[in-house]
């Protein structure tokens, strides 16, 4: 047999290789690191051995007995095969009843000494155990039970792999865990009495207690929190060493473009601009996130930085994840920036402008090349290999999020591009996002980011009315809507899916701009917008609905962030249970931003009371941090923000919720880097850190 190690492929394992082997890919297991690390996500409690006798109806139990008599049999209607067997102990017997399995029978043979797991069941022949788990008891052998007794590990699973298929693998390879060394410093293992690595790695798959499982969950998830922490605060501080162009503070420049403002700023702008007029007039680069609820101002503030920087004889780089996006940031900047004389300029797949002329792509990047443009702003046209700055100072990324974390270093990599392979000095970096960051995501995901909050709404905003629409109030706010409409609004409606699905009973797209069309709004102009459309098409129609000439725009998410439609006072969202209370805020953010009254209505296909309590939360509260932290809460980091995409472990991602974890794991991190900032005495950790940044992407 093949001497096992960490790296050992999966194939290697016996009675894995040939049957299994894809599932296990499929899982993303190739090694026997990757078995390892696979943790369960629950466990079944089969701690409860009785005898028949003792068996309660409706109650898991494990009991232990001989096998008198088994078969197999198929119902003549449903075509359903039942596979039976009667088991004896020594207080009486019972029946175990199987269903669609009848390999069973070559498995559970006749005189074979069995355990079974499961709950008792009533039915028209009298009680049984349903469908239970089962495990040969060797006499042979007096080894632990897997299956049917005590903590029984459940595992993430895939299409043709059972947790008992996974649970036999992981059972073959726990001697490898002797070769593994704890890389934790042991002062920290100490200090947070922590499992051993070893211990924990044994008692998260077969754990002998909740508590020691409870207690290897911890060790495991402090491990990869640990690890997040280390790589975001030790890149945090070698970003700190590179030099960056010094923007002094322009006192007067900024009272100026205060004053020119048609509103006031609010006390988190004031704060927010501030801190980042500081950052820039350091000679060390800013690396800051400017995370503002929807409507909050984000882009004033930004502003604010740029024209310092412009004023001050360098470029800015504004980019945004759409065309649309970049366009709308072109005009209002463009807009908030017309009496001070500064060049601004438009890059995107489709066009290269400013805000008085049209060029040619050539003639353009070769302005943008000998500094003509100041302020540059645009999408992914901006990175492009033949894209070159005279002086570029200052970053500036807009829902930096959408862009996906791999794609985001990327960005942020070739946006600071120079000439020289190490460039004496790198832009500042400012990142904005309208989707509110719980505190444990800030102090784990974007730990290595400095970051300012908008937690207040410019003066003066209504607030967007907000109701639950039950199936059978769906003709009353059809009128509401066509009344609003003819009053000169528009409307959003937002459908879960492009097209039909069986599986999901919710609206499409296309199956609902059918419906309003021709069934309900049959005299308005209704256009539909969807991720799936080029890049030209989905600008269009925006275009055409923020210009009114459409009455109402059927869309996927794809409106979630950013678009501004003044004139927009209905958002009307199908399925709205489907979504996370911080996407819905989202959408609701896309209307109120205008000087009439809005209105947020929430379509909902099962009105459960579970749905209307979990949505009731976004009609009682108007801050999107609150909702954040709720959708924190029910949905998990990885739905909420995407960064399932970042390869981040499940028990790290299932620990962001929890704040003193984060907290701990995040003291520990900075206490070390300030002790040991290259890790040198840390061999094994060093190693282990590079090996996680790898996996999880982190650039």
């Amino acid at each position: 047999m093949i001497k096992l190690n960490l790296d050992t492929p999966i194939a290697s394992l016996p009675r894995i290789g040939k049957k299994y082997l894809k599932q296990f890919h499929r899982l993303g297991l190739n090694t026997i690191r990757d078995l390892l690390y696979h943790f369960p996500h629950r466990y079944d409690d089969f701690s409860n051995i009785v005898s028949i006798s003792k068996l309660e109806l409706n109650k898991v139990a494990t009991i232990q007995g001989r096998v008198l008599d088994i078969k197999t049999t198929q119902t003549p209607r449903k075509r359903m095969i039942i596979t039976e067997a009667l088991i004896e102990d020594k207080s009486g017997t019972i029946k175990a009843v199987w269903f669609n399995q009848p390999f069973l029978t070559k498995i559970i043979t006749k005189g074979k000494k069995i355990s079974l797991s499961g709950k008792l069941t009533f039915g028209p022949d009298g009680h049984y155990i349903s469908n239970p788990s089962y495990e040969i008891i060797s006499p042979l052998r007096n080894k632990r039970l897997s299956h049917t007794a005590g903590l029984i590990p459940i595992y993430p699973e895939t299409s043709g792999i059972t947790s008992r298929v996974i649970r036999y693998a992981v059972k073959t390879i726990l001697p490898v865990i002797n070769q593994i060394e704890d890389f934790l410093p042991l002062e920290i293992i100490k200090n947070q009495k922590l499992l051993p690595l070893k211990t924990a790695l044994k008692e998260i798959h077969f754990p002998e207690s909740k508590t020691l499982a409870e207690k290897a969950r911890h060790r495991l998830a402090f491990d990869e929190l640990f690890l997040i922490q280390l790589s975001a605060i030790k890149q945090k501080r070698e970003f700190k060493k590179q030099k960056a162009k010094v923007i002094y503070f322009n006192k007067t420049l900024i009272q100026s473009f205060v004053k020119k403002l048609p509103f006031q700023l609010t006390n988190s702008q004031k704060i927010a601009a501030w801190d980042i007029l500081q950052d820039i007039a350091k000679p060390r680069p800013m690396n800051r996130l400017l995370n503002g609820d929807v409507g909050s101002g984000k882009t004033v503030v930004a502003t604010m930085a740029a024209l310092e920087t412009a004023k001050a004889g360098f470029q800015v780089a504004f980019m945004a994840p759409t065309e649309i996006l970049a366009q709308q940031h072109f005009e209002n900047i463009s807009s908030l920036l017309k009496d001070f004389n500064v060049s601004i300029g438009l890059l995107t797949r489709t066009e290269s402008r400013t805000p008085t002329k049209k060029f040619k792509r050539k003639e353009f990047i070769q302005q943008l090349k000998n500094g003509q443009i100041s302020i540059i702003i645009g999408t992914h046209a901006l990175i492009q290999k033949n894209i070159k700055f005279k002086d570029l100072a200052l970053a500036i990324i807009d829902e930096q999020h959408r862009f996906g974390v791999e794609q985001r270093a990327m960005l942020q990599k070739a946006i600071i591009k120079a000439k020289d392979k190490t460039p004496e000095v790198i832009p500042h970096l400012l990142t904005l996002s309208a989707t509110p960051i719980p505190r444990t995501l800030a102090l784990t995901i974007y730990g290595d980011l400095d970051i300012s909050l908008l937690k207040e709404l410019p003066k003066g905003r209504q607030k967007i009315i907000t109701k639950i629409i039950a199936p059978e109030e769906r003709e009353k706010t059809y009128e509401f809507i066509r009344q609003q409409i003819k009053k000169g609004r528009q409307a959003f409606v937002i459908c879960p899916l492009i097209e039909e699905s069986e599986k999901l009973e919710v609206k499409s797209v296309t199956q609902e701009y059918e419906k309003l069309t021709k069934e309900i709004f049959p005299n308005f102009k209704i256009a539909m917008l969807h991720g799936k459309m080029k890049a030209k098409e989905k600008e269009e129609i925006m275009t055409g609905f923020k210009n009114k000439k459409t009455d109402i725009l059927v869309s996927t998410s794809v409106v979630e962030v950013g678009i501004d439609v003044p004139n927009a006072t209905v958002m009307m969202i199908e399925g709205a249970e489907r979504f996370g209370l911080a996407q819905l805020h989202q959408f609701r953010g896309r209307v109120g931003r205008g000087r009439h009254q809005s209105y947020c209505f929430l379509f909902v296909e099962n009105p459960t009371k579970k749905t209307k309590a979990r949505l009731k939360a976004l009609l009682e509260c108007e801050n999107g941090f609150e909702l954040a932290e709720k959708d924190l809460e029910i949905r998990g980091p990885g739905e909420l923000f995407g960064i399932r995409q970042s390869g981040l472990p499940d028990l790290a991602m299932s620990s962001l919720a929890n704040l003193a974890l984060v907290e701990q794991t995040r003291k520990e991190a900075n206490s070390l880097l300030d002790k040991d900032p290259t890790l040198k005495n840390y061999p094994l950790l060093r190693e282990k850190l590079k090996q996680f940044q790898t996996v999880i992407h982190f650039e």
